[in-house]
């Protein structure tokens, strides 16, 4: 696989809403509950401030994506925020890692100085030890911040980094 990481376009919607359902159907990563359909993913998407697509340049196909938007507003407008996903079928191929990279840069040409993450699930191991290789600094734990699928809740652990 030859992976790039480029701006998402209208047509890549359709497997970016595809990718993004799949990590809310599993309910252990995302705060979110409610599918998306093609007008609410169009309208979601075009509401980020950038939206990062991983594609297949051989195939084509769109593997993963991240979103990039702030955190807050005002005089925390400076921190972003940023949500990644990864198609369930190409896990494990550090697609993530190419994703976290690109957003860093991302987060840097847009103005901001700190990524933030609010809420990393503590048993989301895989994210967290990426965060914590590409620097990124866990600012505590949150107990029981996190509603897991099944109704139990899990702790949470928010994450910094400098850009």
């Amino acid at each position: 696989m030859d992976i790039a990481i480029r701006a998402y376009k209208e047509t890549d919607l359709p497997e970016m809403i595809r990718i993004w359902n799949e990590v809310v159907e599993e309910g252990i990563a995302f705060p979110q509950e409610e599918l998306l359909d093609f007008e609410t993913g169009k309208t979601f998407f075009s509401a980020q401030t950038y939206n990062g697509v991983a594609e297949d340049k051989l195939t084509g196909q769109i593997l993963g994506l991240y979103i990039l938007h702030p955190n807050n507003v005002g005089r925390c407008g400076h921190i972003c925020n940023a949500s990644y996903a990864v198609s369930q079928a190409v896990r494990g191929r550090h697609i993530g890692e190419k994703l976290v990279l690109d957003c860093l840069e991302q987060g840097r040409l847009h103005g901001f100085r700190v990524l933030q993450f609010n809420a990393v699930v503590a048993s989301n191991i895989h994210a967290r030890h990426l965060y914590e290789r590409l620097g990124f600094v866990q600012l505590g734990t949150i107990p029981g911040g996190f509603r897991m699928k099944d109704g139990h809740y899990e702790d949470i652990c928010p994450y910094h980094h400098v850009l």
